[in-house]
């Protein structure tokens, strides 16, 4: 913990993204309609009295309309510059999903996306999350 000058500690945040694969088709990734903007991994920060597995499952009903069955955690990433708002701390799932893609809340557009077609303006640091997660289905 880092102290600040008034006696404050300041942590990293905690966030929990997901990567769900949609019916063979590919993955889903939201257009965020806020700052950083960019194509994005469905997450958000992790509430008080939440799990990481509660907060992935309510970021994905709330950005896709979908229900998800978390199939396994993934990988924590935590690198202090991944975020240009604050230091947090991701841990990343994957799931399964069922229903219509939509976009919603601070999810300007929807997509499914394959190896092959990511889109360019990833935010964050969800290249290097997508690279890591194609590698690890090779």
């Amino acid at each position: 913990m880092v102290k600040t000058n008034k006696g404050k500690f300041r942590n990293p945040i905690p966030t929990a993204d997901i990567i769900i694969e949609f019916e063979d088709k590919g993955i889903i990734l939201i257009k965020r309609k806020n700052p950083p903007y960019g194509w994005a991994i469905p997450g958000g920060f992790v509430k008080y009295g939440e799990s990481l597995e509660e907060t992935v499952i309510r970021e994905a009903k709330e950005e896709t309309s979908l229900d998800v069955t978390l199939t396994r955690q993934f990988h924590t990433y935590s690198d202090p510059k991944r975020d240009p708002r604050h230091h947090t701390i991701t841990t990343v799932y994957i799931a399964k999903a069922t229903g219509v893609p939509k976009a919603c809340d601070d999810a300007e557009k929807i997509g499914i996306f394959t190896e092959e077609n990511l889109p360019q303006n990833l935010a964050f640091d969800h290249e290097k999350i997508l690279k890591d997660y194609f590698a690890s289905l090779k």
